[in-house]
């Protein structure tokens, strides 16, 4: 998979409450900070953790 695009992704909704898996999952993504955007290839791996997560982040797709 010749991929030349990343997602990027910004923690938009806070994760308190939510279960420590979870939790784990968006500091795993480098994200620590409400608000904050970080970019990832576009990977299988990438793409569970978003969907894991996904009503806690946004994200876009970008050209590389």
């Amino acid at each position: 998979m010749a991929s030349n695009k990343k997602l990027r992704i910004t923690y938009s909704c806070s994760s308190i409450g939510v279960k420590v898996d979870q939790k784990d999952t968006v500091r795993r993504l480098g994200l620590r900070k409400l608000g904050q955007t970080v970019e990832h290839d576009d990977t299988p791996v990438v793409r569970g953790m978003i969907h894991k997560v996904r009503h806690l982040v946004t994200v876009e797709e970008v050209d590389a």
